[in-house]
């Protein structure tokens, strides 16, 4: 058989990336000779995270639109061709057998280049809303897997697959990680541990919470880990001198911090959610405002209706959540049935049934 080669795009952040890097790892069980090559946005995080997951990566010159009038608004047309033409010429000397674009502003020249060349392209759209970038490449792809129900509204219901979203392998079972967790990040045993992630970038209004927040937690005697994103590590990184807290710009290890944690706040992008439901840890959903059809509160509301988690609107965080966190920490068999909800929604095998989409459309 023939050596196969796959390109996956995807970035800008870790909801974008790391479905790719799982899929990437799944081809690779199954197809140990297989080329690999990613191509994500020049200045964007994945220049750094696939490279440390083990894989090439090439960058475009690319971004999106702004919503305002900006000076990289006007660069935006001449960043198109300049990607385009660059997608066009590393798809000429990888010639790839099948391309898999996850989402983000890389995926868009890529995907589009390689249907122009009759090379199969999937889709994976890991939201209960999709970006604009992958409606606009649903008409030429070939498949789409989708990881929520009723997308036909954006999408060819012929081309779309129910598959879930990708998610690392190595959470799958964490419960027998805990010690080797506990002692990784030095917690306390006989501590809760409350684990606040805002997303890889970092979440403004979670991080002003968590601050104001902290002498409550300190007194419940909880330990925090608090992912508070690249963005604001500078302003929150004196945190790190009080007891039992720990401030980290990105969390590597994201598989020991679920296992090390007894309680999670976290925003409710596509991933997020997606590991939430296979770690099964209890769980304070606080979507962000401030995306495309508000569908975190939607990712976060299916999760709700199946009594599988606790969602705060940012809007009634002053009001609502001392009250409701102070319950969720002293109530073991609230923390229970939402760990038993929640994971009855996991959908463990989304890798592998994407691969298997892939596998299909390789001639």
């Amino acid at each position: 058989m023939k050596k196969l080669k796959f390109i996956l795009s995807g970035g800008g952040t870790g909801g974008h990336i790391y479905p790719a890097v799982a899929i990437a790892n799944e081809l690779k069980s199954r197809f140990p000779d297989a080329e690999f090559l990613f191509v994500g946005a020049k200045d964007k995080m994945e220049m750094q995270k696939v490279p440390q997951a083990g894989y090439k990566i090439r960058g475009l010159w690319i971004a999106g639109l702004q919503r305002r009038l900006t000076f990289d608004n006007t660069l935006f047309p001449v960043k198109l061709i300049t990607s385009l033409l660059k997608a066009r010429r590393i798809i000429a000397e990888f010639k790839p057998d099948v391309v898999i674009g996850t989402g983000g502003f890389a995926s868009g020249p890529l995907l589009q280049v390689a249907s122009f060349a009759g090379i199969p392209s999937v889709i994976q759209e890991q939201n209960s809303y999709p970006g604009i970038t992958n409606k606009l490449l649903s008409k030429k792809a070939n498949k789409i897997c989708v990881a929520y129900e009723g997308l036909e509204r954006f999408f060819p219901k012929d081309k779309m697959v129910l598959t879930g979203n990708p998610v690392r392998q190595d959470l799958i079972d964490i419960d027998s990680k805990r010690a080797e967790a506990l002692d990784y990040f030095k917690l306390d045993p006989n501590k809760k541990t409350l684990l606040v992630l805002g997303g890889s970038l970092g979440a403004r209004r979670i991080n002003q919470l968590i601050a104001k927040e902290v002498v409550g937690f300190t007194a419940q005697d909880v330990q925090v880990i608090w992912q508070c994103g690249k963005l604001y590590f500078d302003e929150y990184e004196s945190f790190n001198e009080k007891e039992n807290i720990q401030v980290l710009a990105f969390i590597d290890r994201m598989d020991l911090v679920y296992a090390a944690a007894d309680v999670v706040i976290s925003r409710a992008g596509a991933s997020s959610v997606s590991e939430l439901c296979i770690v099964g840890k209890p769980t304070i959903f606080i979507p962000s405002p401030n995306v495309a059809e508000d569908h975190q509160t939607k990712n976060a509301q299916a999760i709700v209706d199946k009594g599988g988690a606790i969602l705060i609107r940012e809007s009634e965080l002053d009001t609502q959540f001392t009250g409701v966190f102070n319950k969720l920490v002293s109530d073991e068999n609230l923390q229970r049935n939402l760990s038993e909800n929640i994971k009855k929604l996991a959908k463990v095998n989304a890798t592998k049934d994407i691969v298997e989409e892939i596998i299909k459309l390789i001639k």
